[in-house]
């Protein structure tokens, strides 16, 4: 598949600038970036990324994650709502992971507005799914299907979410894992704005409490039971890069900066743009290497991985930790070398900076990578 025409490189350009213009002004207020999602939703990401069997242009991987470098490189809380978003409709492409009736509604809904979607999987007192254990948030049946109760931690979107997929285990003698979905606006849902980060400020990743929120009988998506229950989120996936394509472009705009400044700055004791020393343009090589080798990565793993590279696809977890590592080099590298300035808030590097080191958080994280690989090599 290819891009539709309204995501050239041009207009993946133009993207990235109609994002970034209110990027400032939402890290600032922490508001749900309502402006940045309606530039994505005007530019027809959304439209790209759906499966042609519902009308879309069904874009492949790497083109997907081009469309969210594009994004981060404008404003990282819009892109990591469009990621999580994206995932629902990359799942459904082949087949009905939801109910058919009601993604066609998301479909139609989708054609009109940005319809933002996540997973709540987080817990405050399991921590993150990724390293085990069971949901204590559960869903009872009722006489008109399911009603879920229980607190989720870091949902990212929070406010702005018109479908949540709550993890959760059934009150069975023997529970069943899965998700439910739940409409955002449902009775019983309850906001709970503990999000005050050091990045990412604009992407409302709050609480939320569910006290007996309702759903039909088939918005219950059960999670296959293999003799443990896994999070789908850190499994070694060919797609597992989405998260990294964000953080890269969120170091790409780092880099946009200290060029703008290398070329600006006249310092008087020298008489002439510091991008014209030895010093800076080092520091700029530096940062290209970086990203070249962030970039490398991002697009070379998933080509392979995509392929059905079983090897690649293993390999996924290390790459985006060697991504991440790069992206946060880059963008401590013009840090470094600017001083002050880079600091200030009134440039948008030190935003950036708060911006790029959430990487990290993201599943797998570093340990969990390198413990997967080490016995993966070592064959223990």
């Amino acid at each position: 598949m290819t891009a539709s025409p309204t995501l050239s490189r041009v207009d993946l350009g133009a993207l990235t600038a109609a994002v970034a213009e209110t990027a400032e002004r939402y890290d600032r207020s922490g508001d749900f970036p309502t402006d940045g999602l309606a530039a994505v939703h005007r530019a027809g990401v959304f439209q790209a990324v759906l499966g042609e069997r519902f009308g879309g242009d069904q874009v492949d991987a790497l083109e997907r994650l081009r469309i969210l470098q594009a994004i981060g490189r404008g404003d990282p809380s819009v892109a990591l709502i469009v990621a999580n978003t994206l995932a629902t409709h990359i799942a459904q492409i082949d087949r009905d992971v939801w109910p058919a009736h009601l993604y066609e509604r998301v479909v139609a809904e989708t054609a009109e507005r940005p319809v933002s979607i996540n997973t709540a999987r987080a817990e405050p007192e399991l921590g993150a799914p990724a390293r085990g254990g069971l949901p204590a948030t559960t869903v009872r049946r009722t006489a008109n299907g399911w009603a879920v109760t229980g607190r989720k931690a870091y949902v990212t979107a929070s406010t702005g979410l018109d479908y949540h997929l709550v993890w959760a285990k059934t009150d069975d003698a023997e529970p069943r894992v899965g998700h439910l979905i739940v409409r955002g606006d449902a009775p019983g849902l309850t906001i709970i704005p503990t999000w005050d980060h050091l990045g990412l400020r604009a992407s409302s990743t709050h609480d939320v409490v569910y006290d007996g929120v309702e759903a039909p009988e088939d918005h219950f998506l059960e999670i296959p039971f293999t003799g443990v229950y896994r999070d789908p989120a850190a499994q070694a996936s060919a797609l597992g890069l989405t998260h990294a394509a964000l953080y890269v472009g969120v170091a790409r705009a780092a880099q946009d900066f200290f060029i703008r400044f290398a070329h600006d700055r006249v310092p008087a004791g020298l008489g002439r743009p510091i991008a014209t020393t030895d010093r800076i343009q080092t520091v700029a090589g530096e940062i290209e290497a970086q990203l070249v080798q962030a970039e490398t990565l991002l697009y070379g793993a998933t080509e392979k991985a995509v392929a059905g590279d079983a090897d690649a696809v293993a390999r996924v977890p290390l790459a985006k930790i060697l991504i991440v590592r790069s992206a946060i080099a880059a963008v401590e590298a013009a840090v470094a070398a600017l001083g002050n300035p880079a600091l200030s808030r009134t440039n948008p590097l030190e935003r950036h900076l708060r911006d790029v080191l959430s990487a990290r958080v993201h599943p797998p994280q570093e340990d969990q990578a390198l413990l997967g690989a080490g016995r993966r090599v070592l064959g223990v």
